[in-house]
């Protein structure tokens, strides 16, 4: 229910009393998550994790004068709201995937949280009348802001530590989730989903040009459904990832070229020449995914390989059984 964004709540459909409650388990997750930086960091970067300790303090102090202003306004029971709940609201990583994380790598995904937290702020205070709600919201704001300055607070040295340089770093982190995650994405679909048809229909037939209508009709099909899925899924209004329209053809597209990558070579009217140059084309794709998703994501090479390559192998190996049965 959740593949196109239905079964969440629109930001646009919140009441000021669930926006609080929002930001409250915005707050509490985001602490934990600097409490498990810093105690990643904490044997061979002291100063680092001791900067991650003040930030998961100054969250809770968040979450606290939050809490607080909730209870002001509209008593002692808070919703039960989380960011998961809500159509485009940033995403953090999963609990084992912050685990052997590099100090770089650390200190980047920190600068994108706190630009998204602020984003939230200023979009929740422009929806609230209340003026001490809006106040509230609007102080956080600025304090996240605040916490872009990271790099410097954390001695970043391979970056000038001037505010505008540190703006553009966020600003670069913000085009990856924007432009290059859903487009990588969709060259992940398009790459590994549509091997099993185009492969099984190519051993079941040995027909070449029904080998590649079957595989245009995969690569086109699965090209819709993944920019229908990744434009519906999440406005941009929330989470800054920009316009729908955008990320949805980015995903689309690349879903469609990952598809049609191997689904090409079937043009060849000699089967088994056709067959070897889409496997060889096949093993050049997953490694350039597994190269991309470790240059521009953030995933360790051997770690996306396996991933990646192993997963397509399967499927591939899934053709193959089933043209062969």
């Amino acid at each position: 229910m959740t593949l196109f964004g239905f079964g969440k709540r629109a930001f646009s459909d919140l009441t000021e009393q669930e926006i609080l409650a929002l930001a409250i388990s915005s707050e509490e997750d985001d602490g934990r998550i600097y409490g498990m930086y810093s105690d990643a960091l904490r044997e061979r970067y002291p100063a680092s994790a001791k900067v991650f300790d003040d930030m998961a303090t100054e969250e809770s102090e968040h979450r606290h004068r939050l809490i607080e202003l909730h209870r002001q306004k509209f008593g002692e029971r808070i919703p039960l709201i989380r960011r998961e709940n809500v159509r485009g609201f940033y995403e953090r990583r999963p609990v084992w995937l912050m685990k052997n994380l590099s100090l770089d790598t650390i200190r980047r995904e920190a600068m994108v949280m706190e630009a998204q937290a602020a984003r939230f702020y200023r979009q929740s205070a422009a929806r609230t009348s209340d003026a001490s709600i809006r106040k509230l919201l609007g102080d956080l704001a600025e304090a996240e802001k605040s916490h872009v300055s990271l790099a410097h607070r954390l001695g970043l040295s391979n970056l000038p530590t001037d505010v505008r340089a540190e703006e553009d770093e966020t600003a670069r982190r913000m085009f990856l989730l924007q432009y290059v995650q859903p487009g990588l994405v969709g060259l992940m679909d398009g790459s590994v989903s549509t091997l099993a048809p185009l492969f099984a229909t190519a051993f079941a037939t040995h027909n070449t040009w029904d080998t590649f209508l079957v595989g245009l009709a995969a690569s086109i099909g699965a090209g819709i459904s993944m920019g229908l899925a990744e434009g519906l899924s999440d406005d941009g209004e929330l989470s800054g990832r920009g316009s729908p329209w955008i990320r949805g053809s980015a995903a689309g597209i690349m879903t469609t070229i990952g598809g049609l990558g191997h689904a090409l070579p079937y043009l060849i009217p000699n089967f088994w020449t056709a067959t070897l140059v889409a496997i060889l084309l096949v093993i050049a794709e997953l490694w350039a995914i597994s190269w991309i998703r470790w240059k521009y994501m953030d995933t360790p090479f051997f770690r996306a390989a396996l991933q990646i390559v192993v997963g397509g192998f399967l499927v591939f190996m899934t053709g193959v059984l089933i043209g062969n049965s």
